[in-house]
This record gives structure tokens, C-alpha cells and sequence, in this order.
């Protein structure tokens, strides 16, 4: 969030005071000043907004809210200053052409003190945002451009709320059958080309499961000689990432790798990988795939060597899996939500577990509470079992789903049961430029459940200042305010909810 205000206040509000303030002297240089120290805190700014959701780092919380304040104080300086420029103009246009030296000088003293007394508010803000920037310095807060795919680096304390999705057994998976055969059929069948196949969803539809169901799959590995699973992220160094795979490589065929390999460099992990895989049957899994680049960097260490390769990457980005359909067999696999019927079905098997295996059967009631609390969850795995996680301490009475379907909404801010979930999903929000942040944030003002004109939303968008207009590239606010809604529903974050007769986005949803 804080980065988001920051960043329109950047855009927007500081360079116009900026050149404004030319006109009041020695303020201009200030002005200067907080725009760079402004950019040095939007540097580091992403790890701190992220730290402070997971509360990761003692007084992040409080910190965050430092640059909103600050920005919100340039904004008043505005304001103050917008004002007196109209108060200027207003008097030199009403004033007799003759006035009386007095009079004048009365005039010129007001002036000189009003502009004094912005060019001090500015100098405060100066200072403030100085104090800001100390203070998460010595948090420790990390660069957004230090790591591929700019995200922030993460210390040894830090929980993966993936991890589980890698050892959830099999009676415990709902509703992914059909596809766990169909990426099967296509990672063993087929030519002998190497073949990249990605599935891309949105946070929570439970592409990791599905994924490591596949790689587990006995059908899988007695095909190939070589895998290897890699979880990627939003943040990873080429080197790192060359090296596991080389020794997941090794690991897979119980073999021993080189000690040299810890010493290589990118360039020299590359040819030992080709090498390695020269005449060798190999599929390896890239899970979590979050830069658009990254088959960019690491094809060139894959070699398409005719043995019938396989290659599978699980992205929330259609981006990423455009990148990565380079040839004709190269293959996007789009997970969808689980069908009503198959999230009830999840919903009940962790719920009523018990009373399900000892052959009872659910009361009329407890069904159709459970279904509304599943539309609700609007065929999320992820959401449909922490809603299940919650209700597994409690009775399983018609007064206890009553309750959770009542406070749903509430329950997911504030219960610990949905604490891995938001964890979760807030990784697609934490990726996000500021810009696109705040036009997803922009959806939290609309009613639940509610479906937005495309059109609508691309002039709200514009009205509320959210969208750079495309300066030097002719584009209008309204074709970038487009490009922005493209992207969101690339990344998984917005859904179409309803198709003109042409094939045009018509309607729009969270």
C-alpha cells in the first residue's frame, strides 16, 4: 500500500510542485532533494510493505506507514501552494492600475510571506522523509532491484506457505484426475523434440500439488532417466538456480556431483548441463516461475537433444507461458477453479471426514451450508480448505457453518486458519508495479461479488490518476489504462466475467 501512494505521488504530484517551485527561490533545489530521497526509500520500500504483512520485522509495520504520511503532506504543500498561486493572480487582476506605495509594499510583505512559509513546509517534508529513509535503513529492509524478478530477499527465518502443497497425499486431493492424465499423456507421449509445457493459474488453484502429482507419478519417472524438481519464485540468482538443477540431475540417478561445482561460474554451469544431459532422456519441473525472462536465461542450459525432453513450468503469468510456446508443441495448460460439485466434494472430505468414511450421510442442511460457504470461496482449493482447517476445531452443527458463512469475509482478515492462504495469494499483490496495485486495490471499493464494466473501469481509472499516460509512444490514458487491465488479467489477479458478441472484454471481476 505504502509503496503504491508513494509511487503516484512520484509520478504525479512531486514533478509538477517541482517545476512550480522554480518560481519561489531556493525552494526548487529542496524540491529536488525529496524527489531523490523519495526514489531511494521506493527502492527498498517493496521489501518493507511485504515484511510488515508477514510481520517479519519488528516496527516494519509502523514504518510503512512513514513515506504514506509524507506524501500525503506533499500533497497538502500542494494544495497550499495551488491555492496562493490563484490568490496571486486573483489580486493582480483586480488591482488598480495605480496604487500607492504603501499599499504595495503591505501587498509585497504577504507574499514574500506566504511563499516563506511553503518553502519551510517543504524543507520540513525534506526533513521528514530524511528520517524515513534512516529508519528503514536500519531495519534492514532490501533493495527491490537486487534479485531477478525484483522481488525481496528473504532471510533463513522465512516460511515457503508453498511447501506443504509438495506433500499432500493423495487422499487428500480433489477434482485434479483429469488433469494430472492429460499432462501425463503429453510428458510421455509425443515426439522426441524437447517440449516445454506450462501451467499457468492463479494463486491458490493448486498448481504445485497437481505438478508434483505428476512428477511422483511412477508412469513418469520409469520414462525418465534424468528429473529434477526446482522451485524458482519470485526471486533467484541464474547460478544458484543452474547449479540445483545440475545436482538434482546427479541426485535422481543416485549419482555423486562434482565438488567443482560449487565453484563455477554461470557460463561454465551451463556447458556442464549440456554436457551432462547430452544423450540423456531428462524432465525437469521449474515450479513458480514469476519473471517473464526466465526461459530466456535458462534454455540455453536445456539442450534439445531428440531424446524426447520434457520441460514443465507452473507460472500465475500468461506472460511467462507465452514466453515459454517458442515452437508449435510447445504446449499452455489453463487450470481452471474447481467445479462446484468437486469443491463441495473437497469441502466435505475435510470437514465430515470422519462421518464420510464410517458411510453416514451428511444432514440436508449441513450440505447446503457447506455449498454456500464453497461458492463463496468461488472454487478455490486454497480457500476452500482453509475455510475446512477452520471448522475442524469446532463442532459440526447447522450453528457453527451458519456462522462461518455469515463471516467469511471477516474470518479471512482476522483468523489464523486463512493465515498460509493470504500468505499465498499476497505474493501475486507483492510482484505488482505500484501503478498496477493501485488499480487492483481500485476493486475493493466495488460491492462483493460484483462484476464491472470494462469501459467503466478504464475512466474511473484514468479519473482517479492511477494510469502514466504513454508519453512519447502516442498512447492516450485510456489505451494505457487498457494495457494495465490486460495485464492484471495476465497475471491471474482479475477475471473476465463476461465476452461482447466479438470477442471483446466486456465485464470484469476480481
Amino acid at each position: 500500500m505504502a509503496e503504491a501512494v508513494l509511487g503516484l505521488v512520484i509520478d504525479n504530484v512531486v514533478p509538477w510542485i517541482a517545476s512550480e517551485a522554480k518560481l519561489l527561490r531556493g525552494v526548487g533545489g529542496e524540491v529536488e532533494q525529496i524527489i531523490e530521497e523519495l526514489k531511494s526509500i521506493q527502492s527498498f520500500i517493496k521489501d518493507a510493505d511485504e515484511k510488515a504483512e508477514q510481520e517479519e520485522a519488528n516496527g516494519a509495520s509502523s514504518w510503512v506507514k512513514s513515506p504514506r504520511q509524507a506524501a500525503y503532506q506533499i500533497e497538502d504543500v500542494t494544495d497550499t501552494y495551488v491555492m496562493h498561486m490563484a490568490a496571486e493572480a486573483q489580486s493582480h487582476h483586480c488591482r488598480p492600475k495605480i496604487l500607492g506605495s504603501l499599499e504595495r509594499a503591505m501587498c509585497w510583505i504577504l507574499k514574500l510571506k506566504s511563499r516563506h512559509q511553503i518553502a519551510q513546509e517543504i524543507i520540513q517534508v525534506k526533513e521528514s522523509i530524511r528520517v524515513i529513509k534512516e529508519r528503514g535503513q536500519s531495519y534492514g529492509f532490501s533493495s527491490s532491484s537486487s534479485v531477478v524478478g525484483g522481488s525481496s530477499k528473504r532471510d533463513g527465518s522465512w516460511h515457503d506457505p508453498r511447501v506443504t502443497s509438495l506433500f499432500i497425499e493423495e487422499a487428500e486431493v480433489v477434482g485434479i484426475e483429469h488433469h494430472r492424465d492429460k499432462l501425463i499423456g503429453w510428458l510421455v507421449n509425443g515426439g522426441s523434440k524437447r517440449t516445454v509445457i506450462s501451467v499457468v493459474g492463479m494463486g491458490g488453484l493448486g498448481k504445485t500439488t497437481l505438478a508434483r502429482k505428476v512428477y511422483d507419478s511412477q508412469t513418469v519417472t520409469n520414462h525418465f532417466s534424468n528429473h529434477a524438481w526446482i522451485t524458482v519464485s519470485q526471486s533467484f540468482k541464474v547460478e544458484e538456480l543452474l547449479r540445483k538443477t545440475l545436482k538434482h540431475f546427479y541426485k535422481s540417478r543416485k549419482e555423486s556431483a562434482p565438488l567443482e561445482l560449487d565453484g563455477m561460474d554461470e557460463t561454465l554451469l551451463i556447458f556442464e548441463l549440456r554436457e551432462y544431459l547430452k544423450q540423456k532422456r531428462f524432465m525437469v519441473v521449474f515450479d513458480d516461475v514469476w519473471a517473464v525472462e526466465f526461459w530466456s536465461i535458462i534454455r540455453h542450459a536445456l539442450p534439445d537433444n531428440s531424446q524426447g525432453s520434457r520441460v514443465l513450468i507452473t507460472t500465475r503469468s500468461d506472460g511467462v507461458a507465452s514466453t515459454c510456446k517458442e515452437t508449435l508443441i510447445d504446449q499452455i495448460y489453463k487450470l481452471q477453479s474447481l467445479p462446484e460439485e468437486k469443491g463441495l466434494e473437497l469441502f466435505c472430505k475435510k470437514v465430515f471426514y470422519s462421518d464420510i468414511e464410517e458411510g453416514g450421510r451428511l444432514p440436508s442442511e449441513l450440505v447446503e451450508l457447506s455449498r454456500s460457504i464453497v461458492k463463496r470461496c468461488e472454487g478455490l482449493p486454497l480457500a476452500i480448505v482453509a475455510a475446512a482447517g477452520m471448522l475442524s476445531t469446532k463442532r459440526k452443527v447447522v450453528t457453527e457453518l451458519q456462522e462461518l458463512d455469515k463471516n467469511l469475509g471477516f474470518e479471512v482478515r482476522s483468523n489464523p486458519h486463512f493465515s498460509n492462504m493470504k500468505r499465498i495469494l499476497s505474493l501475486s499483490y507483492y510482484d505488482l508495479p505500484y501503478y498496477l496495485k493501485l488499480c487492483l486495490m481500485y476493486f475493493g471499493l466495488l460491492p462483493e461479488d460484483y462484476s464491472i464494466r470494462h469501459a467503466r473501469l478504464i475512466r474511473l481509472w484514468v479519473a482517479e490518476g492511477f494510469v502514466r499516460e504513454g508519453k512519447g509512444k502516442g498512447k492516450s490514458a485510456e489505451q494505457v489504462a487498457k494495457e494495465y487491465l490486460t495485464e492484471l488479467i495476465n497475471r491471474s489477479l482479475v477475471q473476465v466475467s463476461e465476452i461482447d458478441i466479438d470477442g471483446k472484454i466486456r465485464k470484469v471481476s476480481p
